[in-house]
């Protein structure tokens, strides 16, 4: 097989094994928005970041989504003034702590059952600290395209604008556009006041509010499946011109096997529900701490999900998110490798 039929398979391969778990996570972001009183759920988050950014972590166990369904959920969390601690939290857990993939790494890894829970106690330990550090950026927007930015209330404008809202009139869609009834929409890059002072009418019936789903179901997959296809397309191209040899030479030592994963986890971007066989192939030659660099770091900053990630944060945030997450992978699943015998 050429190189070009090589690539070709690959990035239809990433598509394919990517697109149902993006749908799932743009229809969750859609139903949220039409059933769910995403305001009152708000309120009742817990303020403290910590706490906030645990909650976030865990949520993944009630929106089931890889890494390709977790940035619509949580832009929408975003969008609707959930604390950024537990954006953060969800959005770099989400695709590990999930029933799904549990039972898909206890499967994989039946015979080493402390792998699933050094998986999932790492993830959540790394997206609590990121959520935090993250809440201390008191306005996020400066973080945030554009676009996003200018949906959200700035803090000094909070308090006015949500009791200007009339109670369950005003509904911000999935992604990109401000639902105002009769099939207008207001692009979200309009001023912030302009935005705020829209309404929209909900639907009433079950019948609209199926209706109103499937649109923004449609509207946010027109926007995140145009990137996933280049994404997928880039982390194709650079798993052809990388030799994989060149990463397997690497993965002796107790230091340079994490770096080597976790390079390998970032190229290969494999959804976080088939991971862990993939990990698995691997078990022989390389060292639980590298497996478990393997298993932590790719769902949360692979190359395929960097391009979903700019569709909501600037780069340098999401540059940040990736240095960040890389060093924290990378000391922990270092002191797996050193202090323990499994």
């Amino acid at each position: 097989m050429g190189p070009l039929n090589q690539a070709l398979t690959l990035f239809l391969s990433l598509l394919v094994e990517a697109t149902p778990f993006l749908l799932l996570g743009v229809a969750f972001s859609s139903i949220l928005a039409i059933w769910v009183d995403e305001r009152a759920l708000v309120k009742r988050l817990p303020k403290h970041p910590a706490l906030a950014a645990l909650t976030g972590s865990l949520f993944g166990c009630l929106f089931p989504v890889c890494e390709c369904g977790n940035v619509p959920v949580a832009r929408r969390l975003l969008m609707q003034g959930a604390p950024s601690a537990m954006a953060i939290g969800f959005l770099l857990a989400a695709p590990t702590v999930n029933p799904i993939v549990f039972w898909a790494t206890w499967v994989a890894f039946r015979d080493q059952p402390a792998m699933v829970f050094w998986r999932v106690g790492l993830t959540v330990i790394i997206a609590v600290i990121m959520g935090w550090l993250f809440s201390t950026q008191k306005d996020l927007r400066p973080f945030l395209q554009p676009a996003i930015a200018r949906a959200m209330a700035p803090p000094a404008q909070a308090t006015a604008v949500e009791s200007s809202r009339s109670s369950g009139n005003d509904l911000l869609s999935g992604g990109t556009f401000l639902l105002q009834g009769q099939g207008q929409t207001l692009k979200l890059d309009a001023p912030f006041a302009e935005v705020m002072g829209a309404v929209a009418v909900l639907p009433q019936s079950a019948s609209d509010k199926f209706r109103a789903v499937l649109e923004m179901m449609l509207q946010e997959f027109r926007e995140l499946g145009a990137v996933l296809v280049m994404g997928s397309a880039i982390a194709a191209t650079v798993q052809v011109a990388i030799p994989r040899e060149w990463i397997l030479a690497l993965g002796q030592g107790p230091i340079t096997s994490i770096l080597a994963m976790m390079v390998l986890a970032w190229v290969v971007s494999i959804c976080s529900t088939v991971d862990s066989f993939f990990a698995l192939s691997f078990a022989s030659v390389f060292t639980s701490g590298s497996l478990l660099a393997f298993l932590v770091f790719g769902p949360m900053i692979d190359l395929k999900n960097i391009s979903l990630l700019l569709t909501t944060f600037k780069g340098p945030a999401v540059a940040y998110l990736f240095v960040l997450a890389a060093l924290l992978t990378f000391v922990m699943t270092l002191a797996v490798n050193l202090y323990t015998n499994w």
